[in-house]
């Protein structure tokens, strides 16, 4: 079976893209881990597909690495904007249809394979403080943890802990360590589905800017993310005990396009 495809990658977390609108491919949670492998396959954090949709002009689907559909991608959603407009949706503002139900997207810049992308997210409700942590849904469940020296944790051996503790191995969680600076937070994030660390999450940049904005007065909308793969921006006004208007901002790269034979693996 050959399979048409285009990668793109959003502050580094990077996706399998393809053009499903004629339903000619089937996500069998097999063949897309295998087209995710970035060993034996083309090598992605997830994989997403180009649908049309009835009413909004395109339908999201995001499965994650280890073959499965996933809740929201931040990072997916602004690269799908992108991939939509190369596609042949030649627009720059546009609805999609997600599983957390309806998103705008507008393509605030573009130059040959780049674009930058504003994304609507979800509105967000009341932010949990736990004991060591707080909790924030942003289209995914995200755990944060506000810690001194980011650079020195091993994210991949703590976030993996902390998913497969008993609260919630069953369902997952995104971990996520934040630190403050004088001009935004670093992050870095574990992420369900990718089992790994990723070099950027789109829903934990957005939960961890709530979570800023919640705790510390000193910070206002816009907030900016430093992510391991880029520069992200999180637009949000507070809400009664959460927030509204939200808007994930950041850029979409197209990094190449090609054909890929899964017929002699062993699927």
């Amino acid at each position: 079976m050959e399979i048409q495809f285009s990668k793109y990658e959003g502050a580094g977390n990077d996706f399998v893209m393809i053009d499903n609108r004629d339903r000619w491919f089937d996500a069998e949670p097999v063949v897309v881990k295998l087209l995710c492998d970035r060993h034996f396959g083309i090598g992605a954090d997830g994989l997403i597909m180009l649908e049309d949709d009835p009413e909004t002009d395109s339908l999201m689907r995001y499965f994650n690495a280890n073959g499965y559909e996933g809740s929201l991608c931040g990072n997916g959603g602004r690269c799908i904007a992108w991939f939509a407009k190369i596609s042949g949706i030649n627009k720059t503002h546009f609805t999609f249809r997600a599983t957390d139900g309806l998103h705008q997207a507008s393509i605030i810049s573009e130059d040959e394979n780049i674009a930058i992308v504003k994304l609507q997210m979800k509105d967000i409700g009341a932010i949990t403080e736990q004991e060591g942590y707080t909790f924030v849904d942003s289209g995914s469940p995200h755990i944060l943890i506000e810690v001194d020296a980011l650079d020195a944790l091993d994210v991949a051996k703590l976030g993996r802990e902390i998913r497969y503790s008993p609260p919630f191995e069953k369902l997952g969680v995104n971990v996520n360590f934040m630190q403050i600076t004088s001009d935004g937070v670093k992050l870095r994030t574990y992420e369900r589905g990718v089992e790994n660390e990723t070099l950027a999450c789109g829903t934990g940049a957005v939960a961890a800017a709530t979570a800023l904005l919640a705790a510390h007065s000193n910070f206002s909308s816009p907030v900016k993310i430093f992510a391991r793969g880029g520069k992200l921006k999180v637009y949000a006004q507070k809400a009664g005990n959460g927030f509204a208007d939200i808007w994930l901002e950041g850029p979409a790269r197209k990094v190449f396009e090609g054909k890929i034979n899964i017929s002699d693996h062993e699927l």
